[in-house]
Parts: C-alpha cells; structure tokens; sequence
C-alpha cells in the first residue's frame, strides 16, 4: 500500500528511535538522515552524475557491518572535500555521529525500502520540509528558532506577490523556507514552458538567494532548495559580517532574523551600516532596507520582536532613518505562542524602498492580530484562516473602508510626537477588568492605605518621643 508523505515522513523520524542508544540528537539524526537521503534522492530523481561514481547509493546499500562503517565515513569525507558544487556544501564538514553499524544498516534499509514512486508524485521538496517542521516542534531539538510557522510565511509570501525576473533574498535564510515559498507562489501563477530560455534560467539558478551562519543548517538549506529544483544560491556565513555588503539590488526580502544580542555585545563588522548596534535585529533591519533597490517597488515583509518598535537610542534612529528611506505601511502585530520559542512578542514589517531618502512614511497601518486572541499551540494550531481579515485590509483598495477593530492607521507627524515608537495599533484587552467591576478591589485599597497612614504617623510620634 502507498504512503502518503504525512506517513513516510513518520516512519523516517521515526527511525532516530533506533539512534538514541548511540546518543544522537534529533538535530544530529536530522542532519545523519539528510547524508543519506541525498544519496537515495539523487538516484531516484536520475541526477547522481554530480556524484562521483564509487560514492553512490549503490556503493552502500548492500554493505553490512565494519565494512559499510568505513565506507560510509569514508564516502562523507570525500563528498565533503573532493567533490563539487551543491554536493561538496551538502558534505562540507559532514561527521557521522552513528557509532553502531548495525544502526546505520536499519536506516539505509529502511530508507531503500520506501516507495519512492510515490514519494516523488507527491513531492521529494514536500516530504524534506516536512522532516524538518517535524525536527522544529521537537522542543529537545532546539531547532525552531530556524523555523518560522508555514502558515505566517505563505501569508507574506501571498502579500509580497514575488515574479519571475525579481531578485529575491533572506539574509537569515535557515532552512530556505521563504525562499521555497515564494518559488510555489510563482510557479503556480505561470506555465513555465511559456518562459523563454533566458527567463527560466534566471528563474532556476538566479532568483532566490540567501545567507546562512550556522554550518548544520546551511546544510538543510541546500538540500532543501536541490529537492525543490532551485539553484543553492545560499552563502555560508554571516550577513551582518562584511560578506552582507555584498547583498544589494534586491526586489524583494522575505525574513525572519535570529533574535538577541551579538555575542559579547559587540557592534557587527560591517562598515555600511549608519547605526550600528548589538541589537542584531536593528542590524538586520537595516541591513534589509538598504539592499532594497530605488528604482521603485522594491519591498521587503520582516518579522522583528517587540523591541525593534520601541527601543530607545538606536532603535530610534534606525526607526526613523527606516520611515526616511522606505513607505513604512504596514505593521501587523502576531499572536503569542506561534513560534516554537514560548512567549516571544513579534510583528511582521511591510514596507517598501523609496525613489528617494526622504520623508517616505506618510502613515502606518496597524492591524492587531493579537489581543483577544486565542492560545495557539498543539490544541489551537495557527493556520492561514487566521489571517483572513488581515488579508482583506491589506489588499483593499481604500484601506479607510475596511470595517474592523483590529485595523487602524497612524500618521508620520503622531508617530514622531511619540519619539518614533512604533509600539502602537493595539486595541483594548477584553481579559482586562473593566473600572466598573474593580470597585470593591479599590476600596479594599483605599482602606489598605489609610491604615497605612495611621501606622505611619503612630511610628513617626513614638520615633519623636524617643528622640
């Protein structure tokens, strides 16, 4: 009976049971399974002519023991220097973590006996992400500060409305999962045979683009984008160091940077940036803002927490310097509890490049997907139906005519009479109690002081005496 990719993407997590005797990590089996699945993958989709022959699937399958041990770490090392383009950064640094050859042998059984047939009808790129949202909502994977919920990106993705012949780019891009998104997006609103040749090869190998500090999922990320049939235009490195100069020209930036502070607190070491800062997050976003092109419609939609909209000092000037060089229009102010780091406050930033460096921001929209809302998790899940009325007052033609509470604009001039905070456009909270219901609490107060008074003047006098 065929699987379906919910099915087969538990059964091949389900296999890091078999690891935890070795004292594998899930990020670890994630990362074991990835060199393996490569393997079987570039057979199955008839590209293992990037593989050097003798490193094949084939080369390890039958193996057994102390043998397909050797080899196999033998393979990961040689894929890893020896080898070229997307397969070299797929094994770049590649270590196997697996001590027990028999354990090693279960996985490659079990993956050759998948139903590959199937799994390619449904989609290699579809059953790969669905391994890694799974190793996200592993907590003792610690991987979901890489993941953002796929329901909030195909929103952002929808809203953008990337196109063939854009240039696209996340500066944070973890597993590549925007970049994924945006290429869905376009490929579902084009034939792609009605390309011509220069514009679908642009489509391929120059579109999408990305950057990645941490080597184990710069990992993913390639993979991710080869299952997708996507160029791996994907830098191993930091973005906020001197490489992210580079980034520039871009039509859309699609985001979700790394919360915190630089270690140590230091500033980044680029050298365009006008207010540097160890809020990594205020040095993204102004890294985000300048790569945006000022030929018109450059755009870019950044989830950022809460403190990039009220933070004082720098956080101000970049703020300000952002309403300054790009039309700010847009804020949306998420739910707690959709990431898989519990309690963080986030937003999502929509704006777009200006022709000029001056007085761009007119207003700003808020729409407050927060309050009164209900908490999301396992038994709530966060979907794109949530996001309904947001999406109608985003597109509306005249925004003033959309009825809803949740929705309100405030001008530039408010905006700067505030020192520029945008910690604004939500509305009142239902769960707090209202200054009718909390009469006996203040009296109970008031009382409460009174005695405290009396207390107080009693202290005073004896104090007096004794003095």
């Amino acid at each position: 009976m065929a699987l379906s990719t919910h099915e087969i993407v538990n059964k091949l997590w389900n296999l890091c049971n078999v690891l935890r005797d070795d004292g594998i990590t899930y990020h670890q089996y994630l990362n074991e399974l990835t060199f393996i699945l490569f393997l079987k993958m570039a057979e199955e989709t008839g590209m293992e002519g990037d593989i050097p022959e003798g490193y094949r699937w084939e080369d390890i399958k039958n193996k057994e023991g102390v043998e397909l041990a050797t080899e196999y770490r033998k393979l990961l090392l040689f894929l890893g220097t020896e080898s070229t383009g997307k397969v070299r950064k797929i094994y770049n640094d590649a270590q196997t973590s697996i001590k027990e050859p028999a354990n090693l042998r279960k996985i490659i059984k079990n993956i050759d006996e998948l139903d590959w047939f199937d799994a390619k009808e449904e989609g290699l790129g579809d059953l790969y992400e669905g391994l890694l949202e799974k190793n996200a909502s592993e907590k003792k994977s610690g991987a979901g500060q890489y993941f953002t919920p796929r329901s909030l990106i195909n929103v952002m993705v929808r809203l953008m409305d990337p196109k063939v012949g854009e240039r696209l780019n996340d500066p944070a891009c973890g597993t590549y999962g925007f970049m994924i998104a945006a290429h869905h997006h376009i490929l579902a609103d084009i034939d792609i045979f009605d390309l011509s040749e220069a514009d679908n090869n642009f489509l391929q190998n120059e579109q999408y683009s990305g950057c990645e500090l941490v080597g184990d999922t710069h990992r993913l990320a390639m993979m991710n984008a080869f299952l997708h049939g996507m160029g791996g235009n994907i830098a191993l490195g930091d973005s906020l160091s001197s490489m992210g100069e580079s980034i520039k020209n871009i039509d859309v930036v699609l985001a979700n940077p790394p919360f915190g502070t630089k270690k140590g607190g230091e500033n980044p070491t680029r050298s365009d940036l006008v207010y540097p800062s160890s809020n990594k997050q205020l040095n993204f976003l102004q890294s985000i803002y300048r790569s945006l092109h000022q030929r018109g419609g450059a755009r870019a939609a950044v989830v950022l927490p809460d403190n990039v909209l009220f933070e004082d000092g720098d956080g101000q000037k970049v703020r300000k310097d952002l309403m300054e060089k790009c039309n700010l229009h847009t804020i949306l102010r998420l739910p707690t509890g959709i990431f898989y780091a519990a309690g963080v406050k986030t937003n999502v930033l929509f704006f777009e490049r200006g022709k000029t460096d001056k007085a761009n921001t007119k207003n700003v929209w808020f729409y407050d997907l927060r309050t009164n809302m209900p908490k999301f998790g396992k038994r709530t899940p966060f979907t794109e139906k949530h996001f309904a009325g947001f999406e109608k007052a985003y597109v509306a033609k005249n925004r003033k005519k959309i009825k809803d509470e949740r929705w309100s604009s405030i001008s530039r001039a408010d905006i700067a009479k505030k020192n520029d905070s945008l910690d604004l456009g939500l509305i009142v909270d239902d769960s707090i109690t209202k200054v009718e219901d909390i009469g006996e609490p203040i009296d109970i107060a008031k009382t409460a002081l009174t005695e405290l008074d009396a207390i107080t003047k009693e202290l005073n006098a004896i104090i007096k005496e004794l003095g």
